[in-house]
This record gives C-alpha cells, sequence and structure tokens, in this order.
C-alpha cells in the first residue's frame, strides 16, 4: 500500500473509491460512480451527504487577520502558497485550483510528490492558479471555492479583504511564511473536518523523521546554520523558519550565530553581508543550491572558503530543484518523499566534525 493510502482513514478510503473525478471546463468536481438502479443512486447520494454533514463540528480559525469560521463541510477547496496543497492532498481532497508552481516542478506546475497524489487518488490535475506576489482573484472566484486555504502564504490584509469576498479565508497565524508545516497539517485537517486524521498523518510523519533521527544520534547537539548562497547573496534561515524547525526535529541545536547576527530584516530569513560570513559559525552548514554544478561554484569561491565550515569540509549541500523543494521547507507529502537523500546529505557533514 502506498504512503499516501497508508495516511488515509479506511473511512475516507472508502468514499474516495466510490468517486470518479472528471475535470469540466478545468474545474475539478467530485461525483459518486454509477451502480446499481437510478433510484438506489440518488439514495446512496443522499445517505453520503446527511452522514458527512451530520459528521462536520463547525470550526473557527484564528490567524493574523481575525477568525474565519466554517460552519459547513468545504466541498470546493482552493490552496494558495506552499505546503497547503499538500496536506489537503495527503488527506484525500483534491483542491479545485491551487497556485502553479515553477521551482523544480513539471511544466503543468506541480511537484513530483503532487502528482503522485493525483495518480493515487484517481484523480486529474486541478487548475492552476498564476503565480504572483498578490492571488489572482478572479480566477480564484471563477473556480467558485466553498474555502480558500493560504495558511503558509505571504498575503496582505488587503488580499485578505478581497479574497474573504469570494469565500471564507483562512491566512497564516502570525507572520506570513512561517507557518510551522505541523501547524498547516493541523490547521487544514479542521478546517475539512478531518482533524482524527490529520492527527495520523503527523504522527506517520513523526514516526519517520524520529526513525531518522533515532539512526543518526550523532545529530543530536550538533549547532547548524541553513543558507541559501546566491551569486549576490547570502541568506540565512531564522531560528523560526520551518526549514529549521524540522533539523531541530532530527536532533540538530540552531547554531548560536545565527540569532546573534539577525538582522530582523524578515519572520524567516536575513541577508549576511559576505564580509561577515565568516561570524556564521557553526558545527555544521547546510547549503541549499538549485544544482550540482551551482554546489561546486560555490564551494569553490574564495568568498565563502574564509568560512571554517568550507575549511573542513563541514558543509551538507542539498541539490537539485526537487529536493531542494521537499524540504525547503517540507511538507505533509515532500518531507517523506526526499528524507533519506536529506538525511544522508546531513550525515556526511556531521562525520567530517
Amino acid at each position: 500500500m502506498s504512503s499516501l493510502r497508508r495516511r488515509t482513514s479506511r473511512s475516507r478510503q472508502t468514499r474516495l473509491s466510490s468517486l470518479a473525478l472528471p475535470l469540466a471546463m478545468s474545474v475539478l468536481a467530485l461525483s459518486l460512480a454509477a451502480c446499481g438502479s437510478e433510484d438506489s443512486t440518488e439514495d446512496s447520494q443522499t445517505d453520503d451527504t446527511t452522514s458527512s454533514e451530520s459528521e462536520f463540528e463547525p470550526v473557527s480559525v484564528e490567524h493574523t487577520f481575525g477568525s474565519t469560521d466554517i460552519s459547513e463541510q468545504p466541498e470546493r477547496v482552493v490552496t494558495w502558497g506552499w505546503g497547503t496543497p499538500d496536506a489537503v492532498l495527503a488527506l484525500g481532497v483534491v483542491p479545485v485550483a491551487m497556485e502553479k508552481l515553477v521551482y523544480g516542478a513539471s511544466e503543468e506546475g506541480f511537484m513530483p510528490w503532487q502528482e503522485q497524489a493525483f495518480e493515487e487518488l484517481g484523480a486529474e490535475q486541478p487548475t492552476t492558479l498564476t503565480p504572483g506576489e498578490a492571488p489572482p482573484f478572479e480566477e480564484i472566484a471563477a473556480a467558485a471555492p466553498d474555502v480558500i486555504l493560504a495558511n503558509y502564504s505571504g498575503i496582505t490584509e488587503a488580499d485578505y479583504d478581497r479574497l474573504t469576498q469570494i469565500a471564507p479565508t483562512v491566512a497564516y497565524p502570525d507572520e506570513p511564511w512561517s507557518t510551522p508545516w505541523r501547524d498547516v497539517i493541523t490547521t487544514v485537517g479542521d478546517v475539512l473536518g478531518q482533524g482524527e486524521e490529520a492527527d495520523q498523518l503527523l504522527a506517520d510523519i513523526d514516526g519517520e523523521v524520529a526513525a531518522a533521527a533515532e539512526a543518526h544520534p550523532e545529530f543530536d547537539g550538533t549547532t547548524i546554520a541553513a543558507v541559501a548562497i546566491d551569486p549576490g547573496a547570502f541568506y540565512v534561515y531564522s531560528a523560526a523558519d520551518p526549514r529549521v524547525q524540522f533539523l531541530e526535529d532530527l536532533g540538530f541545536t540552531v547554531a548560536p550565530s545565527v540569532d546573534e547576527l539577525d538582522t530582523g530584516e524578515s519572520t524567516f530569513f536575513y541577508t549576511l553581508s559576505t564580509e561577515n560570513v565568516d561570524q556564521l559559525t557553526s558545527d555544521v552548514l547546510l547549503s541549499y543550491a538549485a544544482t550540482q554544478d551551482r554546489a561546486d561554484e560555490i564551494a569553490a569561491d574564495p568568498t565563502y572558503q574564509v568560512m571554517e565550515q568550507f575549511q573542513d569540509d563541514r558543509v551538507a549541500t542539498v541539490s537539485g530543484e526537487d529536493i531542494v523543494s521537499s524540504v525547503s521547507p517540507p511538507t505533509a507529502l515532500s518531507l517523506s518523499y526526499s528524507l533519506d537523500t536529506f538525511v544522508e546529505a546531513l550525515a556526511g557533514a556531521v562525520s567530517a566534525e
């Protein structure tokens, strides 16, 4: 049985197996597969709807712009931002529309683990929304959503106000682009009326992470700093970032220098001057690179050779757009996609200590 189906409750699997998912006018619609007589099919639809409605308990979700009340179980879900569509898919629901992804994605705009989920759920690909700093409001409205989930995004209050005119909208809990990946899953579970399923999903993922940490006791207490190095800038991820929190889950400790050098320019990262990179001290440096060629360029750049981590070969490099995307930050589906590769890279750097 696939990992996605293991993470879906038996009742949810039964419901999904009885659903056909055709595309009409680029909008995904769910309908019951025909079986038996016309009368018995209508009765089945009525009973299923009544059961679903009776099981759903209204929920109020608090977020940075106030609170959003969900009084009925959403059937048409639109997602905006990172991670949220994966949580929705992991709980057996296919969004009617989601933001088109570019970095590491297919031409259609989906990550490989999302395409795997569509296949496992027997669903066609949802409508993709034009990416940008602001949501494409007209495209979202055309999807006729029951709810809009943007709980890991950078929407502004003005964006939120416009989105709420389309459908109830859930924003991030505090700061943009800083929602812990676990909170993304639990919030989506609450909104979809699948709180227990979300808890089980988290338990399954936590089990995988715990097993990886147990297999590498050398991670425990090792200090780490996570960075992204562009040709013109050196970015450091702060302790509030989900990427860093994932490293802590594996047993690492955020290096004190990460907080000491923080410029406060953003909620989840800051830019460090290349003249000061040698001050970012840590047992291990984690570097995200789009390609191995780019990783080799960074390693050979004399600008970074002043750093002890590069001098001592204590740099864990994660390269490849799909691999980088899967852990930067991780999601309900992507974490398992590259966990082994990610851990292997970290283990190599730790062993060089």
